[in-house]
């Protein structure tokens, strides 16, 4: 069913395209940043509950908070696409005995905050204007078109006050995504060039500006990437690529765990590093949960 929806999904946005240029070129921009926002449970309503809740105003935008502890350092978790904070519950409840500030938010378009449409630069301001407004975080953990959007969020603002980056299953390139799409939607070249060129108009880059590579090249602050060998989503090369240009970053690499990165170890490893950054070392590990591996490349 969802290949027959997407499949005339490209079928009317390569039509549009032949008679209706610009709407055809909207319309699939729009599509290409269009969410679809995941139900929420009831047990994921409980856990959310559990925080203090909080809004945030972006420009006429609300943003859903939370947080839970009070101590005086300050970790930000940050959800990928299609999803939502309940993501993080394994590792906000390992930390929540800790003297941490635990903080996140529902990206746009997701959870409980509002709009329908996500992009990196949208996302990016997001996450400048709730760390401006918290005065800073000591760690900032984030998966997938977060981990992206932080990159690219420290690129363009250096003195944002964030300590240390943990980046999870990080996106290389915003040609990625624009392949992805064309794929499943099997766009015409003609309809493809018009959504390019209105990328290119709406955030005055080329799609090719957008890159992982790039922004973490940039990076003072230190940082950890982990990555899985059998991520379908985002090839684990990016992650060398990214460690290797990255001067203050490790680079932890799994197996078997897939894009989600789902595990007890993993879970681990990152409260590890967030409350000890200065002592961290991790050692092989073996045995990992679901029958993977964990070998560590050491910081630069």
């Amino acid at each position: 069913m969802k290949n027959i929806i997407l499949r005339s999904l490209g079928l009317y946005l390569n039509g549009l395209a032949m008679i209706a240029p610009r709407p055809a070129a909207r319309r699939a921009f729009n599509l290409f940043c269009y969410p679809v926002r995941p139900k929420l449970k009831s047990h994921h309503a409980d856990f959310l509950n559990s925080s203090e809740k909080f809004q945030v105003d972006l420009n006429g935008l609300r943003i859903q908070g939370y947080k839970w502890g009070n101590g005086s350092r300050k970790v930000l978790f940050l959800h990928g696409w299609q999803s939502h904070t309940f993501r993080w519950k394994n590792y906000i409840n390992s930390l929540s005995r800790n003297d941490l500030t635990i903080l996140a938010f529902d990206a746009p378009g997701h959870g409980f905050s509002g709009g329908n449409f996500l992009s990196v630069p949208l996302y990016s301001e997001a996450i400048e204007h709730f760390i401006s407004q918290q005065g800073g975080v000591d760690t900032v953990v984030s998966h997938s078109i977060a981990s992206f959007s932080i990159l690219y969020t420290l690129y363009r603002l250096p003195l944002l006050p964030v300590n240390r980056i943990v980046a999870m299953a990080p996106p290389g390139e915003a040609q990625d995504f624009i392949d992805h799409f064309q794929q499943q939607l099997r766009l015409s070249p003609r309809a493809m060039s018009l959504a390019v060129d209105y990328f290119q108009k709406t955030f005055d880059q080329p799609v090719s500006f957008f890159s992982a590579k790039r922004f973490a090249a940039a990076l003072a602050v230190p940082g950890l990437i982990i990555h899985d060998r059998d991520d379908d989503e985002t090839p684990f090369e990016y992650a060398r690529q990214l460690n290797d240009v990255w001067k203050k970053s490790a680079l932890i690499q799994t197996t078997g765990l897939g894009h989600n990165l789902r595990s007890a170890e993993v879970t681990n490893i990152v409260c590890d590093y967030i409350l000890r950054p200065a002592a961290y070392r991790v050692a092989e590990t073996n045995g990992l949960a679901g029958g993977g591996t964990i070998s560590v490349i050491l910081p630069n």
